[in-house]
């Protein structure tokens, strides 16, 4: 059973940092893609960062590139997103994702990721 918590989320007041984990079982996390994706209130899910365990590779949205980085730890199966010089707009329940049902195509679209965890919450204020 796969199961995926996430953990690190809290209030900062802006420009600061959050660092977000998700500890994931139940499935082969060396070989595999993990995401985090963002949901703010009265908006759509959206994605923010990827990394697909084979090659390492990493993707962002625009929004956030140069401020966060997503990483892993294939030893400790845990996903990490460091967020850096944080903006009000970050403002979201954040969503940990893993299992790619296909590759190609854009990183961020939803149907693409199998699993999600529950969320953690990020507020950021001015």
């Amino acid at each position: 059973q796969v199961e995926l918590v996430e953990s690190g989320g809290g209030s900062v007041q802006a420009g600061g940092s959050l660092r977000l984990s998700c500890a994931a079982s139940g499935f082969i996390f060396s070989k595999n893609c993990l995401g985090w994706f963002r949901q703010a209130s009265g908006k759509e899910r959206e994605g923010v960062a990827s990394i697909d365990s084979g090659d390492l590779s990493t993707h962002y949205t625009d929004s956030v590139k140069g401020r966060f980085t997503i990483s892993q730890d294939n030893g400790e199966n845990t996903v990490y997103l460091q967020m850096n010089s944080l903006k009000p707009e970050d403002t979201a329940m954040y969503y940990c994702a893993a299992g790619c049902r296909w590759y190609g195509g854009s990183w961020f679209d939803r149907r693409k990721w199998g699993y999600w965890g529950q969320g953690t919450q990020v507020t950021v204020s001015s």
